[in-house]
């Protein structure tokens, strides 16, 4: 989910004027130890809606992120260090036969939902059945078939292999059967009370700030530090960032474009950021479907001109999103293992003269210092951005000043955020910043760059991916072939010839790794995850947002 994003700047003026104020209703007992053992928790959405429903990414539950308080995953999974196997959580042990087609999952002894009924594997089996047969629910679209349960242990039973699902499937939250069997549309209910088997409980929500506390017993193994949390959703970035300044809030997630000068260097010995990479991407893409957008040979020259030292530098204020200059576009260090051996060590240089010598070789012209394409016609390019989002405003104009390097006439548009997310959907753009979903291995990214299985033609909504309109009948049949491979080797072979696709036809341009981290405060809270300690991703709306808060510690 992307942050929102806001212009800072104006929040250092006002730092250097006299200081900043406390804003909304956190409060931080800095300077007075934390008797309470409260953590303060923010995030710049504005007013949120009550909403508690566990499955839907809209709700006030999870866009806060409480919702990894109160409900708990089966598999805990690192997406900081992808192939390192899932801690177990609510299942102890899981296997997978039949070339991931089948799996058992073995349900731990002993854990109790909040109202005090104990968890089973009916439990597991009836949230599984309630994924399946409610779309609405199943927002990974996995395609559950044949689901039971027998003792501690659930099955699960796929017509194909869910090889490049099997994170997504180990990491599903489970709810209680006895509560869920009643709700009439799962998918619209608010849940007024929601009840799970992690240590906290809902205790209260206004629009702008919801608590959880503790459990005062019951939870399946030791009970963290930390007593009540309290999530407050401040106005904007501004808000926010000034909340953490001031110690209202101690962790979240938010872009800080001069973050040394508004927030480290206010407190370097407590406040502290930590962003490190994932297995995805944000880059530029092109809807491939507009001339002379469709000629990979023009997307390979505009490749070999990007400053991504420039884009990481000054658009991602040296921090947020890392660079990304892996010739097959895969971020490393987390993609690593995937990197066919031909490609290992190869990064993207800014050639201008190589660009160039490109663009003449496949029939472009330079007429002064502006390029045509073999038709004569001038090259340009609308680069469009929601207004607000700083760090892609800044990366575009980067990107337009290395496009007039090589002749190309490039404009940055900005507009509403809502009308942007229109034209993405419908195809209706030339050139914008966009993401890719991440994953266990690098094929979640691959397939959201070229599954021609998920285009639509320029016009047409609900795209979910390929918004590029790419249309490659080899990629599309390679991705099949790695999601369904029968061994490693031949997933192996298939990455390989993906990477290889990436590289000569550039259907979009990785410039940054995302991220999955945040900002800190060692003041009150010690345990946090970082360089030295990389347990699990920073960011305090993901899933592992609860073994942070179960490693905390209340500072010396």
């Amino acid at each position: 989910m992307r942050v929102k994003r806001a212009v800072v700047a104006a929040l250092v003026a006002v730092m250097a004027v006299g200081g900043l104020t406390a804003c909304g209703s956190g409060s931080s007992s800095a300077g007075q130890g934390n008797p309470d053992a409260v953590l303060n928790v923010g995030k710049p959405d504005g007013p949120q809606a009550e909403n508690n429903n566990p499955f839907l990414e809209t709700s006030a539950l999870s866009n806060m992120g409480y919702r990894w308080m109160i409900y708990e995953p089966l598999v805990m999974h690192n997406r900081v260090k992808p192939q390192e196997p899932g801690k177990p959580w609510l299942a102890t042990k899981w296997d997978w036969s039949d070339n991931f087609k089948k799996l058992v999952l073995t349900v731990r002894d002993g854990v109790k939902f909040s109202d005090g009924q104990p968890m089973t594997a009916e439990d597991v089996a009836y949230t599984f059945q309630l994924l399946r047969d409610n779309k609405a629910l199943n927002v990974d679209a996995v395609p559950y078939k044949d689901i039971s349960a027998a003792g501690n242990q659930v099955t699960l039973g796929f017509d194909n292999s869910q090889f490049v699902n099997q994170v997504k499937i180990l990491q599903t939250l489970v709810v209680p059967k006895h509560v869920w069997k009643d709700v009439k549309d799962p998918a619209l209910d608010l849940v007024k009370n929601p009840i799970g088997t992690g240590p906290y409980t809902l205790k209260s929500a206004t629009p702008q700030t919801m608590i959880v506390v503790r459990r005062d017993s019951g939870y399946w193994q030791e009970a963290p530090k930390v007593k009540e949390i309290r999530y407050t959703s401040y106005t904007d970035n501004n808000a926010q960032v000034n909340a953490l300044v001031n110690g209202a809030s101690e962790w979240s997630f938010v872009f800080i474009p001069n973050y040394k000068a508004v927030y480290t260097n206010k407190d370097p010995q407590h406040y502290k950021l930590w962003f490190p990479a994932q297995l995805a991407v944000h880059g530029l893409w092109f809807n491939t479907e507009k001339a002379p957008w469709n000629d990979a040979k023009l997307r390979q020259a505009v490749n070999k001109v990007i400053n991504r030292d420039d884009i990481f530098n000054q658009g991602e204020a040296g921090y947020f999103y890392p660079k990304n200059d892996q010739v097959t576009g895969i971020p490393t260090p987390a993609g690593d293992p995937f990197i066919a051996p031909q490609y290992k060590g190869q990064s993207v240089k800014v050639d201008v003269p190589g660009a160039k010598a490109l663009l003449t070789g496949a029939g472009y012209k330079f007429t002064g210092d502006k390029l045509a394409d073999p038709s004569g016609k001038p090259v340009t390019i609308k680069l469009t951005v929601p207004s607000g989002w700083s760090d892609y405003i800044t990366d575009l104009e980067i990107i337009k000043d290395n496009l007039a390097q090589i002749g190309i006439t490039a404009t940055v548009e900005k507009m509403n955020q809502d009308a942007w997310m229109k034209s993405v959907d419908t195809g209706d753009f030339e050139g914008l910043m966009h993401w890719t979903n991440d994953g266990q291995t690098p094929y979640d990214m691959y397939r959201d760059v070229m599954d021609g299985n998920r285009y639509k033609p320029t016009g047409q909504g609900g795209i979910n991916g390929n918004y590029g309109r790419y249309k490659n009948d080899e990629a599309t049949k390679v991705l099949e072939t790695y999601a369904n491979a029968e061994d490693d080797a031949a997933r192996t072979a298939a990455m390989a010839t993906l990477q290889k696709i990436m590289i000569e036809q550039q259907p979009m341009i990785p410039t940054s790794a995302a991220n999955s981290g945040g900002e800190y405060s060692t003041k009150n809270w010690v345990g946090w995850p970082d360089d030295a300690n990389p347990y699990g991703p920073a960011q305090p709306t993901l899933r592992n947002a609860l073994d942070i808060v179960l490693h905390l510690k209340p500072a010396a």
